[in-house]
């Protein structure tokens, strides 16, 4: 009788999807913060909390490649309990701000070093997700496990504007920031606890699971390239396709992710409550994307092939998103617009996956800066929407500032047809 492989990736997906969504919540916990009591007269301008948020991203995208290089070397395992206990100490710190006895305008230079801080921190947290699944998962499951992961992001967000407002209206927002914090940082010790670096080196695997991820040509576990090998990867076509790709993704993400309440409260009128509901479901929607995403990536990828499943996925997804998007700019009625751009949000989810687990196929003894690489095309393409969005719907309106974003989402789409995802047959990179 056959014994039957353990299912530990699975705890280990689940890990690292609650690590995902704490490290979201705590991440974007600081604009509703600052949307209740950080921001107004005599406390911090509006233009004093966007040098905040941007000091967190800067330093976030600018640490992606260094970043990736030494998480190859230290192994998924340490990078994200580093991760976790980092932001989660900096996000803590965030609300001990609070207990100093300090005015809230006296605050803008300690949160700059503090968020910046945490930003530095939170660099391994998507690459070293991917990296884990592709030391852990078959390749026929690993866009599902990617977009499991992937979705607590956005299932972190969309909690976040409830449930941190909830722990600020019981304790204050300082407590809030504090227990937060110490929830990451404690999952972060589970983590590095319950997980190993690949199902070789886990207590709990069974040789029937080791076989079933190892056999499926899951890469080694260490990278041992030089510096100058890793810089190489620039020079891999593939690679700077899906991170290009990968930021025009980003661009219409961010533009949801900035600008969406915005629009809602704005142009369409509604009340603060009617816009936060109306938030929560187009970024649920993408959630949901992401999920069904994973799962359809690696049917089509049994059906056709890796490379023509996951390009179906991307130019439909990203297509479709772009189509919906406009649809919803263009529509009049408040419910019309949340159902197109939660559809347009949802399709663009079901793309999130196939580029953390195309990523490190590209690059296997390198996965880790490969998919930093292709995280900071997210984020270097994506910080431009919150700029680019509200000047071109100030000089030439929304609906042109919106298909100005679809555009790029479009083409973003069609760079997949230039992406190989299966290697070579010396079996180190892609081209």
């Amino acid at each position: 009788m056959s014994v039957r492989p353990t299912n530990v990736r699975w705890l280990v997906v689940a890990l690292l999807a609650g690590l995902v969504f704490l490290a979201h919540f705590n991440r974007v916990s600081i604009s509703v913060a600052a949307n209740a009591h950080l921001i107004g007269p005599g406390r911090l301008s509006a233009e004093q909390m966007g040098l905040v948020y941007s000091a967190f991203l800067l330093v976030y995208t600018l640490g992606m490649l260094p970043g990736g290089y030494l998480l190859d070397r230290a192994g998924p395992r340490r990078a994200m309990a580093v991760m976790a206990v980092g932001l989660g100490v900096w996000s803590a710190l965030t609300g001990v701000l609070g207990w100093t006895g300090l005015g809230v305008a006296a605050l803008f230079v300690p949160l700059l070093v503090i968020r910046g801080l945490a930003g530095a921190m939170s660099v391994p947290l998507h690459p070293g997700a991917a990296r884990a699944v592709s030391l852990w998962v078959p390749p026929g499951e690993r866009s599902t496990a990617n977009g499991t992961v992937t979705a607590g992001a956005l299932v972190g967000i969309a909690l976040t504007y409830p449930v941190f407002g909830w722990l600020m209206d019981g304790f204050g927002w300082p407590a809030a920031f504090v227990v937060c914090g110490a929830a990451l940082a404690l999952l972060g010790v589970g983590w590095y606890a319950l997980a190993a670096d690949n199902p070789e080196e886990h207590r709990w695997t069974n040789a029937a699971e080791r076989e079933l991820v190892t056999a499926a040509g899951a890469p080694p576990p260490r990278a041992r390239a030089t510096l100058g090998e890793t810089v190489g990867l620039l020079c891999n076509r593939s690679l700077v396709l899906l991170t290009l790709s990968y930021g025009a993704l980003g661009y219409m993400q961010y533009l949801f992710f900035y600008w969406i309440e915005f629009y809602f409260g704005t142009e369409l009128k509604l009340p603060e409550s009617e816009s936060r509901r109306a938030a929560f479901i187009v970024m649920m929607a993408s959630a949901v994307g992401m999920l069904l995403g994973g799962r359809v990536a690696d049917h089509l990828g049994r059906a056709l092939g890796s490379r023509a499943g996951n390009r179906v996925v991307a130019v439909t997804g990203m297509g479709l998103s772009a189509g919906f998007s406009l649809c919803g700019v263009a529509a009049t009625d408040p419910n019309a617009v949340v159902a197109w751009f939660a559809l347009g949000l949802g399709a663009l989810g079901l793309c999130e996956g196939i580029f953390w687990t195309t990523a490190p196929l590209l690059a296997p003894r390198n996965g880790g800066l490969a998919c930093a690489l292709v995280n900071t095309g997210g984020n270097g393409v994506g910080m431009l929407a919150p700029v680019v969005t509200p000047l071109l719907g100030q000089a030439y309106g929304w609906t042109t500032a919106v298909a100005v974003a679809c555009a790029v989402c479009f083409a973003g789409g069609l760079l997949w047809f230039g992406i190989h995802d299966r290697l070579p047959s010396n079996g180190d990179e892609g081209e």
